[in-house]
């Protein structure tokens, strides 16, 4: 009865399987006896809805390929810009305000102490390392109280080379100002004029300093690269925002041409400003003056071609 029972069962799954073969030619057969009964423009309105379906698929997959790509970009790019503002932070706190006051602590001592005039070259000489001073000290003070407080991964070595070779820059820079600031406010020129002369030519003075400063001092700080066309992009840039500080810096002379001087109100220092607050006004002219400029080149720079990448 078993040995029946199972030959009735086989027999069955036999005839199933081969009712489904037949059913499957039958609808083979069908599909094309109904592709074969559609006249030819019939069949090619078919083979275009084919063909435009599967264009559009390829379409959406291609165009969530290419966001999937796109999305990692966008978050490095913003990522970068936000990286950019606070290292741009991080150095007028540390450098541009300290360099600021700095200096107006040194024409004090130069003109008031020494009794150097504003005309001479130890005047100039003065101010400049009062700059220097106010750069190395900025940039140590900052750097040595990140490291106890946020991280302690900082190199206060590399900090120090890093310092002496800005200090250089902001030497040559500072020399620079009083002289620059006396020859053209004695052409006449407007505010205007003295403001973006002192811009660029302090600017280029910075970019000197940086350049014969990595060709010295890379010779015996091993924390400073010697000068090449990749860094000379990133000093330029750099050396533009310094500019701008400078040329802010010319807004603190209430005396010149007030009526034309647009930093007056903010920046200017009057006679008989407590030397202190003069001191401080002039740090935050200069900081003012870095940011603005600083702010411009992180919006247009292309990313990773700003020094502060």
């Amino acid at each position: 009865m078993f040995v029946a029972a199972s030959t009735r069962v086989l027999a069955a799954g036999k005839h199933n399987g081969a009712l489904a073969r037949q059913l499957r030619l039958m609808s083979s057969i069908n599909q094309n006896n109904s592709n074969n009964s559609l006249s030819p423009s019939q069949k090619r309105k078919e083979e275009r809805r084919k063909f435009h379906s599967t264009s559009r698929r390829d379409q959406a997959d291609a165009a969530e390929a290419k966001t999937e790509e796109q999305a990692p970009v966008a978050t490095a790019e913003s990522s970068g810009m936000l990286n950019r503002f606070i290292v741009t932070a991080e150095v007028t706190v540390s450098k541009i305000f300290p360099a600021g006051f700095g200096w107006q602590s040194s024409s004090i001592l130069a003109e008031n102490t020494l009794g150097y005039s504003p005309e001479t070259m130890s005047f100039a000489m003065t101010t400049g390392l009062g700059d220097a001073v106010g750069v190395l000290g900025g940039h140590m003070l900052y750097y040595t109280a990140k490291k106890s407080a946020v991280d302690s991964s900082i190199n206060l070595t590399a900090e120090l080379h890093t310092g002496i070779l800005l200090a250089s820059a902001a030497f040559c820079s500072g020399t620079a100002w009083q002289p620059l600031v006396n020859a053209l406010q004695g052409a006449n020129l407007s505010f205007n004029e003295v403001f973006l002369g002192t811009w660029a030519g302090c600017g280029l003075a910075f970019y000197g300093g940086l350049r014969v400063g990595r060709t010295i001092l890379s010779g015996y700080l091993t924390h400073v690269h010697e000068p090449t066309y990749e860094n000379s992009k990133n000093d330029a840039s750099l050396s533009v925002a310094i500019g701008g500080a400078t040329g802010f810096f010319v807004g603190t002379d209430a005396a010149y041409l007030p009526e034309q001087n647009f930093l007056i109100k903010a920046v200017g220092i009057a006679d008989g400003t407590p030397d202190l607050t003069g001191c401080a006004i002039a740090g935050s002219s200069t900081a003012l003056g870095f940011v603005s400029a600083q702010s411009a080149l992180n919006v247009v720079y292309p990313a990773k071609k700003c020094w502060n990448d």
